[in-house]
């Protein structure tokens, strides 16, 4: 410091403390003059005391005035040094960089101003310093004092610009920095970050999309800013990066000459190369796929946007993320806005294109866990795309998917309620595709039966649509078989009762059972017919109605009338005439014409006549039902149109009459119109049927309900009963002149419906 001192004239360190400007300001180009003699004569010794003082005794002093002269004296000093500052730098950039927080905003203009001129001097030299300038500048750019900001401004840009002209900055160095304060959300500092950003990629020589994952989610934080001018910011550095990614890739390889030209096309490509492999999509795509679910409509777009040309671009390096980049697209595509839903379609279907191997690190099961978690969303299109993707899987890796499918499965049968008819249609397509094993058949089908039990509503709003689809996805005989299979030892009687009736009214009234009708015509002479009606027999014996409705429907009408002879009182209630009713309407349609033609020969289809007469008579009267059959049976020709069997006009001309008239002794009429003598065999045996074993075999399972019946209403009356007991030993502990009072009353003022009137009876 005494060398200092001997170089320095007092008055000049006098007035470098001064209050006026002015008078620092000569002061300064005092000192400036006498750095650059002793830089002149090589005696850095003394320069450096000089700087020293101007660090201690006035940078740091405690006043003011002291600081603003040390930074004015500071720069001067770098100015007299000129070429030769680069070496004093560690002595002069830390005070002024520590005076950038100093609480007086004079000093803090003054610092901008001082490091400015100190720039200005040794240009490159001075970018070892860049992290702490850059850090100090970043906290300027938000002061409070808009002089120190417009000083900051100017000094930012000065920087800026030796930067981009320098080779010795190192991106690596300053990236931590960067990625650290992208989470600031001052407005000011925003700008001056994505300003920064903007600048250094558009430098050829910095790799900035090599970075970008590091501060990428800060430029999407910045989408959401309140301020319109971050948001454009933030989105114009955004297009800019995706659109070097989209430039990237590098095309067919040329064939040329290998001159001078050709050696640097051949530098640019492998500088190409280069950038493309420094582009990471994997580190990228699980910031994009977080970004896809804000709840700012532009930042949704922007990241599906990114994700959309990712999946386009990305290759072999987003295989490992399809399941994360899946878990994004599949919710945007019920997005409110219009523009996200288009793009998230796009990509899904772009996604959904790639072949992807399991071998190469393709998550199958990730993937079906995406698709399973989506199919409980809220929206109806998410939940559509969650099923093509676990039907798209099943046709592409069938094994693997098969290995997850308990993890899936529960989840499947739950959507089979869902609220939507297309969403249905497709998880039964899926159901579908995974029942081709005999073994997943068996098990979706217990399954079903299962929910079906359950959930009484998802049998009776989904019941018919599931079976009908089924039957055409899976073969309708093969799917009736299995249930018949699975009610015929069912426990639950009345579940049996409501699934069977179910299962009749879809095989009479359904058009994807057409097929299946026919062949259960067939069933007195086919042996496929038979076998199939021997499987559904079984189960279908739960139904009164049902059993009566497949005998009409195959022609088996003498065993439908000795079912209706067998039924007793217990059996006819009224779900037995409610299923009555509709059977006697289903008679009326398309379905059964057949049978409504063979009326026309009552003498040949006699059982036929008996049955319906059989029904007929258990309707009431006054029943829209039996005005219906009443009114068929009425134009029953009384003779018949078949030559071989004429029958006499009877004087009533009721054609049930005929049903009296017996054949020759010794015969009866078969089920198809044939006299088949007894003695010929079993007339109650028929194409290897045995209908009196089916007859027992019927009662045996209607006996089995009736005890249900009995029992349940037992244990009702059981409960009814105990209530009333309860009831009882409530009101005796209640005072009983209350009781007495209310009993007077009552007997004493009779209602006026128990006084005796004129030409009515007192009860």
């Amino acid at each position: 410091m005494a060398d200092a001192l001997s170089v320095i004239p007092a008055n000049v360190l006098r007035n470098l403390s001064d209050k006026l400007y002015e008078k620092r300001k000569n002061a300064a180009l005092e000192v400036e003059g006498i750095v650059k003699q002793l830089a002149a004569a090589g005696d850095h010794d003394k320069i450096s005391a000089v700087i020293d003082l101007l660090t201690s005794e006035y940078t740091y002093s405690p006043q003011a005035n002291h600081r603003k002269g040390g930074l004015i004296g500071l720069a001067a000093a770098t100015v007299g040094l000129t070429s030769e500052a680069a070496q004093h730098l560690e002595q002069i950039v830390p005070p002024v960089l520590h005076s950038f927080s100093d609480q007086d905003s004079r000093v803090r203009y003054y610092a901008c101003e001082a490091l400015y001129n100190i720039a200005k001097v040794v240009r490159g030299d001075f970018i070892v310093f860049f992290n702490q300038i850059f850090d100090a500048l970043c906290k300027l750019s938000a002061d409070s004092d808009a002089n120190v900001q417009s000083a900051a401004h100017l000094l930012d840009r000065l920087v800026k610009d030796i930067v981009t002209e320098s080779d010795q900055f190192s991106i690596e160095e300053f990236i931590p920095l960067l990625r650290e304060r992208m989470n600031v959300l001052n407005p000011y500092v925003r700008q001056f970050l994505v300003g920064w950003i903007t600048v250094l990629d558009s430098v050829p020589d910095i790799d900035m999309l090599g970075f970008l994952p590091d501060f990428l989610d800060g430029l999407f934080n910045m989408l959401s800013d309140s301020s319109h001018e971050i948001r454009q910011q933030a989105d114009s550095a955004l297009s800019e990066f995706l659109q070097e990614i989209k430039n990237s890739p590098v095309g067919p390889p040329l064939t040329f000459n290998f001159d001078i030209y050709a050696l640097l096309f051949y530098y640019f490509l492998t500088r190409a190369v280069l950038l493309l492999k420094s582009v990471d999509y994997g580190r990228m795509a699980e910031i994009l796929v977080q970004r896809a679910a804000s709840s700012d409509e532009f930042t949704r777009l922007t990241a599906i946007t990114w994700i959309n040309e990712f999946v386009k671009l990305g290759g072999d390096q987003l295989v490992p993320y399809y399941a994360d980049i899946l878990g994004a697209i599949l919710p945007c595509i019920s997005d409110k806005e219009e523009k996200i839903r288009v793009v998230a379609r796009e990509t899904n279907e772009e996604l959904r294109a790639i072949k992807a191997d399991p071998a190469e690190g393709f998550d199958v099961g990730a993937i079906l866990s995406i698709a399973r978690r989506q199919l409980s969303s809220e929206w109806d299109a998410t939940r559509i795309e969650a099923l093509h993707w676990i039907s798209a899987l099943l046709n592409r890796h069938r094994a693997e998917v098969l290995n997850f499918l308990d993890d899936i499965f529960d989840t499947l049968l739950k959507v089979l309620s869902d609220a939507s008819d297309e969403v249905v249609l497709l998880v039964l397509d899926v159901h579908a595709c995974i029942a081709k094993d005999p073994q997943h058949f068996r098990q979706l089908v217990v399954f079903l039966m299962h929910n079906f039990r359950i959930d009484n509503s998802l049998l009776e709003k989904r019941g018919a649509l599931i079976i009908r689809r089924l039957c055409v996805l899976l073969d309708a005989e093969r799917v009736y078989r299995e249930l018949s299979k699975i009610l015929e030892g069912e426990a639950d009687l009345d579940f049996a009762s409501i699934m069977v009736q179910a299962l009749n009214l879809i095989l009479l009234t359904s058009s994807e059972l057409a097929e299946l009708r026919d062949l259960l015509k067939q069933s007195l002479v086919n042996a496929a017919g038979r076998d199939l009606f021997l499987s559904l027999y079984a189960s279908w014996c739960h139904s009164p109605m049902a059993i009566i409705s497949l005998c009409l429907l195959v022609q088996m009408y003498q065993h439908a009338s000795g079912v209706i002879q067998s039924l007793v009182e217990e059996d006819i209630n009224v779900k037995f005439l409610v299923q009555l009713d509709k059977l006697i309407r289903l008679l009326e349609t398309p379905i059964f014409a057949y049978l409504r033609l063979q009326l026309l020969e009552p003498g040949r289809y006699t059982w036929l006549l008996k049955a319906l007469y059989g029904l007929l008579m258990l309707l009431p009267q006054q029943s829209a039902a039996f005005k219906i059959l009443r009114t068929r049976l009425k134009t029953v020709p009384s003779y018949s149109f078949s030559g071989d069997h004429q029958v006499k006009r009877t004087s009533s001309g009721n054609p049930y009459s005929q049903i009296l008239h017996h054949s020759p002794s010794g015969s009866q009429i078969s089920e198809d119109g044939d006299v088949v003598g007894q003695e010929s065999g079993n007339p109650n045996s028929q194409n290897g049927i045995n209908f009196t074993s089916k007859l027992q075999q019927f009662e045996q399972v209607q006996s089995q309900h009736r005890i249900h019946t009995r029992e349940l209403a037992h244990l009702r009356n059981t409960s009814t009963s105990s209530l009333k007991e309860v009831q009882r030993s409530e009101e005796t502990r209640r005072p009983t002149s209350s009781s007495s009072t209310s009993t007077v009353e009552v007997n004493r003022m009779p209602s006026r419906s128990s006084r005796k009137g004129p030409g009515q009876l007192q009860l």
